[in-house]
């Protein structure tokens, strides 16, 4: 692979597609498709503004895998619509959004953007490996500030924010993320893992909140830094500080698995050009002619051809 990469944080550009474009946004038979239409509408900007030579939809396989939750069972549970044994639980997404899901799967497909989610992974985790793996520059288009653990200057990876839709991106590189946050892409995962996130459902140490974090990374150096320095009577800790992190030991001994991205999902072998012509120019005409995409995808196809 050579170029520029762009990854796509599937869901959270489908999640902001749907609120974001009315739902007045309809197929003929009525149905809404407003978070297809969008993010078809996104993905044409991104390509447009951003030029990348490959492309590449990751999607969450499993959004809530096991083996994160063995380690920290409060891990997304309060975003659990159902339980279920032995597959997945269902994630709590909005009644007309769900339908809407294998419709954007079909149209990518049949468009040719590569598409890939792995069993047991969350997109993150397909993120990661990717961007391991890439040995050109990579952008990484997300809502997800815990994708900022990847970003890394040396290695051209940084992570385009969306403000407002797509056409407003925070583009966020090393120098960003130490201008808000006191951290490199390296420190992010520490950060978010000592400051805690509900949105996850990760409690965090409780009373070391996000600037705290910060001040113990700058003079600790990372995770293992602090809590070398629990241990260490002349280490320049609070009374309070060295209490609150020994009774967070076993928290902080299994969050950092849970926290940190994986980078070496087994990938499929998938053509990640970003496709001049789409691989099924049937099947798309019958999709858009059924789910009424009219301008959105022709715009997208008319730039994905130039």
């Amino acid at each position: 692979m050579t170029g520029r990469l762009m990854l796509l944080d599937t869901a959270s550009l489908y999640f902001r597609a749907y609120f974001g474009v009315p739902d007045s946004v309809k197929a003929p038979d009525g149905t809404p498709v407003n978070a297809v239409r969008g993010l078809l509408d996104f993905i044409d900007r991104l390509v447009k503004d951003h030029r990348p030579q490959h492309l590449v939809a990751c999607m969450d396989a499993d959004w809530r895998p096991q083996w994160r939750v063995d380690l920290i069972p409060t891990y997304k549970a309060h975003r659990v619509a159902e339980e279920h044994t032995g597959a997945p639980d269902e994630e709590q997404v909005p009644d007309t959004l769900s339908p809407q899901v294998p419709v954007i799967e079909e149209v990518l497909d049949a468009a040719g953007i590569a598409r890939v989610g792995v069993a047991g992974y969350e997109a993150d985790d397909v993120i990661g490996t990717f961007t391991a793996r890439a040995t050109g520059p990579v952008d990484i288009v997300t809502g997800d500030r815990d994708l900022y653990q990847l970003v890394d200057d040396g290695r051209g990876i940084r992570v385009l924010y969306p403000i407002k839709g797509v056409g407003t991106l925070q583009l966020t590189d090393e120098a960003a993320l130490r201008e808000k946050y006191g951290v490199d892409g390296r420190g992010y995962a520490d950060l978010a893992l000592l400051r805690g996130d509900p949105s996850d459902g990760l409690p965090g140490v409780p009373g070391i909140g996000e600037k705290t974090a910060a001040k113990l990374l700058a003079e600790f150096g990372d995770l293992a830094g602090i809590m070398a320095a629990v241990d260490d009577p002349r280490a320049k800790l609070t009374p309070s500080q060295r209490k609150r992190l020994t009774e967070a030991r076993p928290y902080v001994a299994v969050a950092p698995k849970v926290v940190r991205v994986a980078d070496d999902v087994p990938l499929p072998d998938v053509d990640t050009a970003l496709p001049r012509t789409p691989r099924d120019p049937a099947g798309l005409e019958a999709l858009a002619a059924r789910w009424g995409l009219g301008g959105s995808l022709q715009r997208l196809l008319t730039t994905l051809a130039e």
